[in-house]
């Protein structure tokens, strides 16, 4: 399946006339039905990710459209995507028949970070490993692992 076939219908802007349908939503229940943090929310305003929605009173009230444009955000930051490249993700998202390029692009350069980091872990796993498989051997005067952090090895 193509990165570009995400739904990304209503992610762009908060839109002008939900809140004259009565759908208004306090910040905790946006935190519950998008799996974001009270805090976290607010730090994707400060940030720009997100803009603040009208207040009433001191409430923030939230749409459909700020609740998907959290959603679309959580997923991305759950596959490893930084905020960087949320912001341009959902900057092309509202037109992604014309981005599908560059959001592919995007997608590319992060699969091949995360390659990158799973080729690490792997070495890090065998270094591991093979300090581990030493311990109890009885052939050391010391303990192979904390001799290998001291650089004593």
């Amino acid at each position: 399946m193509s990165f570009c076939r995400i739904r990304v219908a209503a992610i762009s802007t908060v839109c002008s006339n939900y809140r004259l349908k009565g759908f208004c939503v306090k910040i905790g229940e946006v935190s519950k039905q998008t799996g974001c943090n009270i805090e976290t929310i607010r730090y994707y305003e400060r940030i720009g990710v997100i803009e603040p929605p009208p207040r009433k009173g001191a409430y923030r009230d939230y749409g459909p459209s700020d609740i998907e444009r959290l959603r679309f955000i959580r997923r991305a930051r759950e596959l490893g995507f930084s905020l960087e490249e949320v912001q341009a993700l959902l900057d092309l998202a509202p037109r992604p028949q014309k981005n599908c390029d560059r959001v592919q692009s995007i997608a590319e350069q992060h699969l091949s970070n995360v390659r990158t980091k799973l080729a690490d872990l792997k070495r890090m796993e065998i270094a591991i490993a093979t300090l581990v498989e030493q311990c109890g051997t009885g052939n050391h005067d010391q303990c192979p692992v904390v001799e290998s952090l001291t650089g004593n090895d």
